[in-house]
This record gives C-alpha cells, sequence and structure tokens, in this order.
C-alpha cells in the first residue's frame, strides 16, 4: 500500500497515476478524495486531527505528503508542523517510508539565482521559516529516531490544469480565457518552474529507489533560463493572441492585498522574483538519466488542456 496524503491537487492526482508502475494498492485521503484509478482507495478524512493522519498511514509501506494548505501564514504556521510532527509520528508506529514534496521557500536571499540541494537554508520570510520548521522536524527524526524519508523538493510549478501554478495562474489561465497576462515583479528576470507531470513521475520514482532516501531532491526542472518576458511571448505566440501582459508590482499587490488575501500573502514573498530565480535539477537528472519537459511542450500542454477547459 502506498499512501497520498493531501489527494486531488495539482501534483498528487500526476503522482496517483504514476505510482500504478509500482503498486497495486492505492490509498487516497483528503477530505474529499476521488478516485484517479479505477482501484484505489479512497479513505476521506480531515488530516488536521492527529488520529486521523494515524489511521490514514496504518497499512502503508510508502507515504507521500502532498497537502496543500490554504496560503496564510497563520495557518501554515498553526497547521504545518503539527501535521509533519503527526505524520512522523504515523510512519515510526507503522514502519514506513516517508516522501516529503517540499518547495524552496526555506532557501537563504542569495541562494535564489542559482539553488542546489546544498544551498543554505535561512528563509528570508515567515513562510520560509515554516517549511525550514518541517525540514527540521523530518531530519531530526531520520537522525535520531531511524526514520526513513526522502525530500522532493520543486520550484514553482506548472502543468495541465495546475489550479495553483503561478505560470497557469499568472499567465496560461489569462490567455485561455482571452485575457491579459500577468507578471510578478521583474518580467527580465529569469524564473524556473516545474512541469507538475515531470513533478509526479519524479516523486513516485524516488519513493520507489531505496538508496534515495535520507536525501534531498530537486525535481527535474527544465534548464532552460527563461524570463518572464520570453514565457509570455512564448505563450501568446502559442494562442496567436496580443504579446502584452501587466507587471504586478510590490505596491500594486499591497493596494489590491487589501482586497485579495492571497495577493497580500504574496508580498513577502517578492524577493524571489525581483532577482533571478534559477533552481538546478542537475542531481536528479543525471541519477536517473531524466530528461525535463522543455517549456515550450509544457505550455503548449497545459494551454490546450486550459482550452478544454473552458
Amino acid at each position: 500500500m502506498q499512501t497520498i496524503l493531501g489527494s486531488g491537487g495539482d501534483i498528487s492526482d500526476f503522482l496517483a497515476k504514476e505510482l500504478k508502475q509500482y503498486t497495486k494498492k492505492i490509498r487516497l485521503v483528503s477530505r474529499h478524495p476521488q478516485r484517479v484509478n479505477d482501484d484505489d482507495e479512497l479513505m476521506p478524512l480531515d488530516l488536521s486531527e492527529r488520529a486521523n493522519v494515524l489511521k490514514a498511514i496504518e497499512g502503508s509501506e510508502v507515504v507521500y505528503l502532498t497537502v496543500g494548505m490554504k496560503y496564510n501564514l497563520k495557518v501554515w504556521q498553526s497547521q504545518w508542523p503539527a501535521l509533519v510532527g503527526h505524520v512522523i509520528e504515523g510512519c515510526l508506529k507503522y514502519n514506513c517510508k516517508l516522501v516529503f514534496f517540499d518547495n524552496v521557500y526555506m532557501y537563504d536571499k542569495d541562494a535564489i539565482p542559482h539553488m542546489t540541494e546544498e544551498s543554505p537554508v535561512n528563509p528570508p520570510s515567515r513562510k520560509g521559516a515554516v517549511r525550514a520548521e518541517n525540514i527540521a522536524l523530518i531530519n531530526d527524526a531520520i537522525l535520531h529516531k531511524n526514520l526513513k524519508a526522502v525530500i522532493a523538493r520543486s520550484a514553482d510549478f506548472y502543468g495541465p490544469s495546475a489550479k495553483n501554478g503561478i505560470l497557469n495562474v499568472l499567465v496560461l489561465n489569462n490567455i485561455s480565457a482571452g485575457k491579459k497576462a500577468n507578471w510578478l515583479a521583474d518580467a527580465d528576470k529569469v524564473h524556473s518552474f516545474t512541469y507538475s507531470p515531470d513533478a509526479a513521475k519524479a516523486t513516485a520514482l524516488l519513493g520507489n529507489t531505496d538508496s534515495a532516501y535520507g536525501q534531498v531532491w530537486h525535481l527535474p526542472t527544465s534548464a532552460e533560463r527563461l524570463t518572464g518576458r520570453q514565457y509570455i511571448k512564448m505563450a501568446t505566440g502559442m494562442a496567436g493572441v496580443k504579446n502584452s501582459y501587466m507587471l504586478l508590482g510590490k505596491f500594486l499587490l499591497s493596494f489590491i492585498g487589501i482586497f485579495n488575501s492571497v495577493l497580500k500573502e504574496l508580498v513577502e514573498m517578492q524577493y524571489q522574483n525581483t532577482q533571478d530565480y534559477f533552481f538546478n535539477s542537475d542531481k536528479f537528472c543525471k541519477t536517473f538519466s531524466f530528461t525535463p519537459t522543455s517549456y515550450e511542450e509544457g505550455m503548449r500542454a497545459s494551454l490546450k488542456a486550459g482550452a478544454k477547459g473552458k
């Protein structure tokens, strides 16, 4: 049995499909889980409750923590470390392995222009501090409690029908809807994006590779160095629409944030958009001979999915 905690998300649905290569039994856990494969086991549970987390983990060989919490600092501070602690407890109690799907918020501000698995952990934001706390809990359990865990780390992601992918939200969804694209802070800075089907395929592979455990892995991401302006030009060209966009600077985000709580929460993360943001995944790609999806191919597939979803 391999279990996904936080099913129904942008990554977890692709992950459920990929896991069929490795196991006949897949358990999907969330408040309202829906089958991805015909024979998935559904377990509707509120994972904010310790007892529910332990119930979800019981009988599992590998647990994938892919929960997507509300993008709100207070929610993160109150719920993320508690959830990670309960998942660690469950994995230790039932002797199963943990795959934690992570982001880059905990990296030092100066590491953002070229992030590797060795980049220093020194979060410049409050949300980053929460993510760093999660990693500290996992690392402590690996070192002192014999937890078998792997950290699968992604850059900002995008992909077909991704509800929360930044490139989808800012550019691809708008273009599919006949609207002008948006960009954050500086459209002339490089910004890496991990393609969600690649991330899912790699996460499943890591979870089923014993030698991968006890390590951090950057999930496969195109090594192309494209700027916001280049993404928008490529996407509008594919769609055959006018190449134009609106720039959302810090002041505008702060103002709009008065009325939109999600945009308000993005303000402290703008250091990732005012400088180059490059995510190096050479370790994974070389180890597993993996070629990441190009941005042209990934955006074309995402725009096609968006057009179908109109």
